[in-house]
Protein backbone atom coordinates (compact mmCIF):
# COMPACT_ATOMS: atom_id res chain seq x y z
CA UNK A 1 0.00 0.00 0.00
CA UNK A 2 2.81 2.38 0.93
CA UNK A 3 4.51 1.62 -2.41
CA UNK A 4 1.33 2.59 -4.28
CA UNK A 5 1.18 5.85 -2.33
CA UNK A 6 4.83 6.63 -3.10
CA UNK A 7 4.25 5.85 -6.78
CA UNK A 8 1.19 8.12 -6.78
CA UNK A 9 3.22 10.94 -5.24
CA UNK A 10 6.10 10.46 -7.68
CA UNK A 11 3.84 10.28 -10.72
CA UNK A 12 2.01 13.41 -9.55
CA UNK A 13 5.35 15.19 -9.16
CA UNK A 14 6.41 14.09 -12.64
CA UNK A 15 3.13 15.30 -14.10
CA UNK A 16 3.63 18.64 -12.37
CA UNK A 17 7.16 18.95 -13.73
CA UNK A 18 6.01 18.12 -17.26
CA UNK A 19 3.15 20.61 -16.95
CA UNK A 20 5.66 23.19 -15.78
CA UNK A 21 7.81 22.58 -18.83
CA UNK A 22 4.80 22.74 -21.12
CA UNK A 23 3.43 25.90 -19.53
CA UNK A 24 6.85 27.51 -19.45
CA UNK A 25 7.32 26.88 -23.13
CA UNK A 26 3.86 28.04 -24.12
CA UNK A 27 3.49 31.24 -22.13
CA UNK A 28 1.55 33.81 -24.07
CA UNK A 29 2.68 37.34 -24.60
CA UNK A 30 -0.56 38.89 -23.37
CA UNK A 31 -0.19 42.65 -23.44
CA UNK A 32 -3.34 43.45 -21.47
CA UNK A 33 -1.98 44.67 -18.13
CA UNK A 34 1.49 44.37 -16.76
CA UNK A 35 3.52 41.37 -17.87
CA UNK A 36 3.74 38.60 -15.28
CA UNK A 37 6.93 38.28 -13.32
CA UNK A 38 9.15 35.81 -15.12
CA UNK A 39 10.06 32.48 -13.64
CA UNK A 40 12.71 30.03 -14.64
CA UNK A 41 12.09 26.41 -15.45
CA UNK A 42 13.92 25.62 -12.21
CA UNK A 43 11.47 27.75 -10.22
CA UNK A 44 8.52 26.09 -11.93
CA UNK A 45 9.93 22.66 -11.10
CA UNK A 46 10.52 23.73 -7.49
CA UNK A 47 6.94 25.02 -7.29
CA UNK A 48 5.61 21.74 -8.73
CA UNK A 49 7.57 19.78 -6.15
CA UNK A 50 6.31 22.03 -3.32
CA UNK A 51 2.71 21.60 -4.52
CA UNK A 52 3.15 17.83 -4.64
CA UNK A 53 4.72 17.74 -1.18
CA UNK A 54 1.91 19.88 0.26
CA UNK A 55 -0.72 17.63 -1.32
CA UNK A 56 1.07 14.55 0.06
CA UNK A 57 1.31 16.07 3.54
CA UNK A 58 -2.40 16.96 3.49
CA UNK A 59 -3.33 13.45 2.32
CA UNK A 60 -1.18 11.89 5.04
CA UNK A 61 -2.73 13.93 7.85
CA UNK A 62 -5.61 11.98 9.47
CA UNK A 63 -7.31 15.13 10.80
CA UNK A 64 -8.02 16.69 7.40
CA UNK A 65 -9.22 15.56 4.00
CA UNK A 66 -6.47 16.29 1.49
CA UNK A 67 -8.74 15.80 -1.50
CA UNK A 68 -10.86 18.78 -0.48
CA UNK A 69 -7.97 21.16 -1.18
CA UNK A 70 -6.65 22.64 -4.41
CA UNK A 71 -3.01 23.68 -4.28
CA UNK A 72 -1.20 26.17 -6.50
CA UNK A 73 2.37 27.34 -5.90
CA UNK A 74 4.12 30.36 -7.37
CA UNK A 75 7.68 31.22 -6.28
CA UNK A 76 7.16 29.45 -2.95
CA UNK A 77 3.79 31.08 -2.23
CA UNK A 78 1.26 28.30 -1.75
CA UNK A 79 -2.39 29.07 -2.44
CA UNK A 80 -4.81 26.69 -0.72
CA UNK A 81 -8.42 26.68 -1.91
CA UNK A 82 -11.47 24.48 -1.87
CA UNK A 83 -14.29 23.71 0.54
CA UNK A 84 -13.94 22.00 3.94
CA UNK A 85 -16.30 20.99 6.73
CA UNK A 86 -14.98 23.15 9.57
CA UNK A 87 -12.53 25.83 10.66
CA UNK A 88 -10.28 23.33 12.43
CA UNK A 89 -9.58 21.63 9.08
CA UNK A 90 -8.47 24.97 7.64
CA UNK A 91 -6.24 25.68 10.62
CA UNK A 92 -4.70 22.19 10.51
CA UNK A 93 -4.13 22.49 6.75
CA UNK A 94 -2.26 25.76 7.31
CA UNK A 95 -0.03 24.15 9.95
CA UNK A 96 0.68 21.12 7.75
CA UNK A 97 1.39 23.31 4.71
CA UNK A 98 3.73 25.64 6.59
CA UNK A 99 5.78 22.62 7.71
CA UNK A 100 6.60 21.66 4.10
CA UNK A 101 10.09 22.63 2.98
CA UNK A 102 10.05 25.32 0.30
CA UNK A 103 6.82 26.99 1.47
CA UNK A 104 7.58 30.70 1.85
CA UNK A 105 4.03 31.90 2.48
CA UNK A 106 0.45 30.66 2.37
CA UNK A 107 -2.50 32.37 0.72
CA UNK A 108 -5.55 30.85 2.42
CA UNK A 109 -8.53 30.82 0.04
CA UNK A 110 -10.32 27.85 1.65
CA UNK A 111 -14.06 28.23 2.27
CA UNK A 112 -16.38 26.43 4.65
CA UNK A 113 -19.04 24.16 3.18
CA UNK A 114 -22.65 25.13 3.67
CA UNK A 115 -25.40 22.56 4.13
CA UNK A 116 -24.76 18.91 3.42
CA UNK A 117 -24.77 17.93 -0.26
CA UNK A 118 -26.99 15.25 -1.70
CA UNK A 119 -25.78 12.76 -4.28
CA UNK A 120 -27.77 14.69 -6.89
CA UNK A 121 -26.01 17.93 -5.93
CA UNK A 122 -22.63 16.24 -6.20
CA UNK A 123 -23.43 14.91 -9.68
CA UNK A 124 -24.78 18.29 -10.79
CA UNK A 125 -21.70 20.04 -9.40
CA UNK A 126 -19.41 17.62 -11.25
CA UNK A 127 -21.21 18.33 -14.51
CA UNK A 128 -21.03 22.10 -13.94
CA UNK A 129 -17.30 21.86 -13.11
CA UNK A 130 -16.64 19.87 -16.29
CA UNK A 131 -18.56 22.39 -18.40
CA UNK A 132 -16.65 25.27 -16.82
CA UNK A 133 -13.27 23.65 -17.42
CA UNK A 134 -14.19 23.01 -21.07
CA UNK A 135 -15.39 26.60 -21.54
CA UNK A 136 -12.23 28.01 -19.94
CA UNK A 137 -10.04 25.79 -22.14
CA UNK A 138 -11.95 27.03 -25.18
CA UNK A 139 -11.19 30.69 -24.42
CA UNK A 140 -7.74 31.59 -25.78
CA UNK A 141 -7.54 34.78 -23.69
CA UNK A 142 -7.55 32.78 -20.44
CA UNK A 143 -4.62 30.72 -19.22
CA UNK A 144 -7.08 28.14 -17.93
CA UNK A 145 -4.55 25.49 -16.93
CA UNK A 146 -3.54 27.85 -14.11
CA UNK A 147 -7.11 28.03 -12.77
CA UNK A 148 -8.56 25.45 -10.37
CA UNK A 149 -12.33 25.01 -10.39
CA UNK A 150 -14.39 23.64 -7.51
CA UNK A 151 -18.20 23.63 -7.47
CA UNK A 152 -20.37 23.12 -4.40
CA UNK A 153 -24.15 23.40 -4.69
CA UNK A 154 -23.84 25.71 -7.69
CA UNK A 155 -21.25 27.98 -6.05
CA UNK A 156 -18.10 27.97 -8.16
CA UNK A 157 -14.74 28.75 -6.61
CA UNK A 158 -11.96 29.78 -9.01
CA UNK A 159 -8.40 29.80 -7.66
CA UNK A 160 -4.82 29.83 -8.86
CA UNK A 161 -2.31 32.31 -10.22
CA UNK A 162 -3.02 34.13 -13.50
CA UNK A 163 -1.16 36.77 -15.52
CA UNK A 164 -3.45 39.79 -15.12
CA UNK A 165 -6.82 41.20 -14.12
CA UNK A 166 -8.27 40.81 -17.62
CA UNK A 167 -7.83 37.03 -17.36
CA UNK A 168 -9.65 37.05 -14.01
CA UNK A 169 -12.49 39.17 -15.44
CA UNK A 170 -12.84 36.95 -18.52
CA UNK A 171 -12.78 33.74 -16.46
CA UNK A 172 -15.56 35.05 -14.22
CA UNK A 173 -17.57 36.11 -17.27
CA UNK A 174 -17.18 32.67 -18.85
CA UNK A 175 -18.21 30.90 -15.61
CA UNK A 176 -21.33 33.06 -15.22
CA UNK A 177 -22.41 31.93 -18.71
CA UNK A 178 -22.62 28.26 -17.65
CA UNK A 179 -26.04 26.88 -16.70
CA UNK A 180 -26.22 25.70 -13.09
CA UNK A 181 -23.85 28.34 -11.71
CA UNK A 182 -25.53 30.26 -8.90
CA UNK A 183 -22.51 32.38 -7.93
CA UNK A 184 -18.75 32.68 -8.42
CA UNK A 185 -16.18 33.04 -5.68
CA UNK A 186 -13.03 34.60 -7.14
CA UNK A 187 -9.97 33.38 -5.23
CA UNK A 188 -7.52 33.89 -8.14
CA UNK A 189 -4.36 35.92 -7.66
CA UNK A 190 -2.25 37.82 -10.17
CA UNK A 191 1.27 36.47 -10.56
CA UNK A 192 3.87 38.63 -8.90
Amino acid sequence: MKTKFVMLVLSTALAGVLAGFTLGCSQSTDTAGAPPASTTIGTEIDDSVVSTQVKSALLADPDIKGFDFKIATRKGEVQLSGFVDNQSQIERALVVTQAVQGVKSIDNKVSLKGAASTLGNKVDDSIVTTQIKAALLGDASIKSLDIAVVTRQGVVQLSGFVNNQSQIDQAIKVVHSIAGVSSVSNEMSIKK
